[in-house]
Order: structure tokens, then C-alpha cells, then sequence
């Protein structure tokens, strides 16, 4: 149950009706990790296109997300919290993608997903427009992390991540520049960044039901 009292139910009925199609149109996007520094994306800024799957675990005791710990020897991002995806390739949906990266990165068959729709595109300040889906995975699963991208699958409980007061405001210095940021510290892990974004995104739309 959810703090609000909203059940495991209730909480996949809702994600039904606040999500967008999958086949909807897509706007630009109107979040990203310019957001809290006053740094609007160029006119005109041509954006890479990207996906990413929020895989929900539905059981009777709650919902979980499940996340990775990037590997450690990575030359960007390394160690660092995010959902699985990726790049999409010029034959794919951007569905197709963040399933396809998935089962790269985490084992996670497309058979064990069932897509219920896709919320905020978020821009990145490396040029990326991430797409994110979401889709609910059959507990059971056995994760195989590939380790060559993987360090780490885990999964967080939904409502925490839901809830606005674990959506802690941060900032550090990054080359030279005071950057202000989302974070959700949990369980010893430090969420943050893109995926923080792309989870307060969903939470805004969640929380107010729109």
C-alpha cells in the first residue's frame, strides 16, 4: 500500500490512465537536465533519440522499480543509478528499443513485459532525448545482468520513489559550474540525475492524476 492508501491495483489502474499511448505523438521535450540551472536547450538543438523501460514488479505486497548500477570500468556514467535502454537504431520504435536494450542489459525478455505506455521525454546535456516506457514485469523473473554494462539489478519500492518528500534538491560543483539536481537517496544507493528527472516526472503525473 502506498502511503495514501492507494493499492497495487489501484496504483497499475492509475498508470493506465495518466501514461501516454505508445504510438502518440511525441513533443519535444519540455524536461531535462537543464531544468534547475537556468539553461534552456538550444533553438534548434538536434537531439539523439533514446529509450529507456521503467520495469514495474507488481506483487500483492506492493510495487517495486527496478533499477542498474552501471559498471565501474564504463567510460561515462560509470557506477552510476539508471533504468535499462538505450540508443534507438534507425529500424526500431523507440518501444522496440528500450525492450531490445533491456534484454541486453539486464536478461529481461520482452516476452516477461507487457507495455502500458510512456510518459515525459526528457532532454540530456550530452544531446539525448530520452523516451520513457513503462511496463509491468511478471515476478520471477531471473535478471542476468550482462557485466560488460551492469554492475548491479535491484529494485526500489514505487511509493518511495513516488513520494515528493524523498525527492531531495542538491547541488554540487561540475567543471567549474554550480549544477542543481534531483536526488533519491535509498537503501545505500544514490538516485540521482537523468533517472532521478525522469522518476520526478512520473510522480508529478502520478500525484496529480494528469
Amino acid at each position: 500500500m502506498l502511503a495514501d492508501g492507494i493499492g497495487t491495483s489501484d496504483i497499475v489502474a492509475r498508470l493506465n490512465r495518466i501514461l501516454d499511448p505508445l504510438d502518440a505523438p511525441r513533443p519535444r521535450p519540455e524536461r531535462g537536465d537543464g531544468d534547475l540551472n537556468g539553461a534552456p536547450s538550444p533553438t534548434g538543438r538536434v537531439l539523439r533519440p533514446a529509450a529507456v523501460l521503467a520495469p514495474l514488479i507488481v506483487r500483492e505486497t506492493g510495487v517495486s522499480v527496478v533499477l542498474t548500477r552501471r559498471a565501474d570500468h564504463l567510460s561515462s556514467h560509470a557506477g552510476q543509478i539508471s533504468f535499462p535502454g538505450g540508443r534507438q537504431d534507425q529500424s526500431e520504435a523507440l518501444h522496440e528499443t528500450a525492450l531490445r536494450e533491456s534484454e541486453e542489459e539486464i536478461g529481461l525478455p520482452a516476452s516477461r513485459v507487457r507495455l502500458i505506455g510512456r510518459f515525459d521525454p526528457y532532454e540530456t546535456v550530452t544531446g539525448f532525448e530520452i523516451t520513457p516506457f513503462v511496463g509491468l514485469v511478471e515476478p520471477g523473473v531471473d535478471f542476468r545482468p550482462d557485466p560488460s554494462e551492469v554492475a548491479e539489478v535491484f529494485e526500489t519500492p514505487f511509493d518511495f520513489l513516488m513520494n515528493p518528500a524523498n525527492h531531495v534538491l542538491e547541488e554540487r560543483m561540475f567543471a567549474g559550474q554550480l549544477r542543481r539536481y534531483y536526488a533519491m537517496p535509498h537503501d545505500g544507493r544514490y538516485i540521482w540525475g537523468a533517472t532521478a528527472g525522469l522518476l520526478k516526472a512520473l510522480a508529478d503525473r502520478f500525484n496529480t492524476g494528469v
